[in-house]
């Protein structure tokens, strides 16, 4: 987790320091939407919409595996508890 961060504030950093030396005005044009701004805006942007993607895209799985991980955590302890009782019975005979 702290290595994903750590990567995240790397590239993010490179992005940023991209974009402000990229600061030529461009104009994007995707079907009928037209936008004009400093090329670091729409780098930034680009940037930002691409991060929010793969959070959208990965937060499904993350949830399903922490899901999994909490009902296997509460199974474990089940277990204990069972296999204790069992061996109390044993112990007492």
């Amino acid at each position: 987790m702290q290595l994903t961060v750590i990567a995240a504030i790397v590239i993010g950093t490179a992005g940023v320091i991209f974009a402000l030396q990229n600061d030529v005005a461009v104009t994007v044009v995707f079907f009928l939407w037209r936008f004009e701004g400093s090329l670091a805006l729409i780098l930034l942007l680009a940037l930002a919409l691409g991060a929010a993607t793969v959070v959208l895209v990965s937060a499904p799985a993350a949830l399903r595996l922490r899901w999994a991980l909490s009902r296997q955590r509460r199974e474990l302890e089940t277990l204990k508890r069972a296999y204790e009782n069992l061996q109390a019975r044993a112990g007492g005979r």
